[in-house]
């Protein structure tokens, strides 16, 4: 186990077994900071697969089986879904329990909170690892998904300084490099660099296909296709709720984006050679000097 981490759980309460609630029940097992691990999912396959695969050593159909008597309770449901589900938690919360979500957004998120948990509140702290994968569900869960990637906390006021140290000792104990911000800085900064490429993808694909020799042309793609059509895979319901959830800040950088597509289109338009290279050129030079850590 990492010295950095807090003493094992007793108890942890996976609610959604999917691909980030599995994959953090198999890194926390692996960290060996768990004593028991939990699943809840409305899922008859989900249930299953978590205890076939080893995710979990129970699993539950009904919310409150999972949650009472846990010491850590992760919510990993779509963000349309946190509100219901904080609000279904809420009575079955244990006084000590910590809550932590792993949700994509966090404005929404908080505010769902704040309606569903009420004065459990203080039990929560808001979570977003960077990770995941194209393909979702539970037997996509791998124990190193969280390895060496970001993860975002969002402390609200009334999360003490030990409960964020706790959990920042969690997450640095399951591999991932922690940061804080502030959930609408967050909010800003994920809808320029991870939201708004979905939804290019997205509209990009949608394109394509309304042209009768898609397959066809398709069949020719290379690599390029490939790296840039690849989040286009992802999970639809996801990410329908992360582009809504998040819609005002992804209607911003979806207009800058239109902004620099229109000064390329014209520069084509135009046949203005030197103008296309350079704004080429500037795009390639941004793209050069990023040096990502952890992707």
């Amino acid at each position: 186990m990492n010295p950095m981490a807090s003493d094992p759980f007793d108890r942890v309460a996976i609610v959604g077994c999917g691909l980030m609630g599995g994959s953090f029940a198999l890194a926390m097992r692996q960290a060996q900071l768990a004593h028991k691990v939990v699943g809840y999912s409305p899922s008859e396959r989900s249930r299953h697969l978590a205890l076939e695969l080893g995710v979990v050593d129970q699993a539950f159909d009904q919310l409150p089986l999972a949650i009472q008597g846990s010491d850590l309770v992760l919510v990993a449901v779509p963000v349309s879904h946190m509100r219901a589900t904080f609000a279904a938690i809420a009575p079955h919360l244990s006084d000590n329990a910590l809550v932590m979500d792993v949700g994509s957004t966090k404005s929404d998120v908080i505010e769902a909170a704040e309606q569903g948990l009420g004065h459990k509140l203080k039990q929560w702290l808001p979570c977003h690892p960077i990770a995941g994968k194209e393909k979702a569900g539970v037997d996509q869960a791998e124990a190193s998904l969280y390895q060496n990637r970001p993860l975002i906390l969002t402390p609200l006021g009334v999360n003490s300084p030990a409960q964020i140290k706790r959990a920042t000792a969690l997450w640095q104990a399951l591999g991932s490099r922690v940061h804080l911000m502030d959930p609408n800085a967050h909010d800003q900064a994920f809808a320029a660099v991870s939201h708004l490429p979905h939804l290019l993808a997205f509209a990009y694909l949608l394109g394509l296909m309304d042209q009768a020799d898609h397959l066809e042309w398709m069949d020719r793609a290379g690599p390029g296709f490939r790296d840039f059509s690849r989040i286009a895979a992802s999970d639809p319901v996801i990410w329908r709720d992360i582009l809504l959830a998040n819609a005002e800040h992804v209607l911003t950088q979806s207009q800058h984006f239109s902004a620099a597509l229109d000064t390329l289109s014209q520069a084509i338009r135009s046949g203005d050679a030197q103008a296309l290279q350079s704004l080429i050129q500037r795009a390639s030079e941004q793209r050069a000097q990023w040096h990502p850590e952890g992707f």
